[in-house]
């Protein structure tokens, strides 16, 4: 006699869990280029106070993008 069937048996196995580790690393590293762009036209503008906002963000987004780096080689999951 076999065993009832399980509704779950005909679904495929589900998809690996995708990488927040990763997805981070792509979200700071946009952010360095956008804020870094709009921190330099900022300048061409002479809107000086945007642009030292945008330049510090800037430095928030590398120490971050620094930091999911070193998570990574160290092996975390993600």
């Amino acid at each position: 006699m076999t065993p009832p069937r399980q509704p779950d048996d005909d679904l495929p196995p589900p998809a690996p869990p995708r990488s927040a580790l990763t997805l981070r690393l792509w979200l700071a590293g946009f952010g360095v280029v956008f804020n870094g762009v709009a921190a330099w036209l900022c300048v061409r503008a002479g809107l000086t106070w945007l642009a030292v906002l945008l330049a510090v963000i800037v430095v928030v987004l590398i120490v971050d993008f620094g930091w999911v780096v070193h998570r990574k080689r160290r092996g975390d999951p993600g």
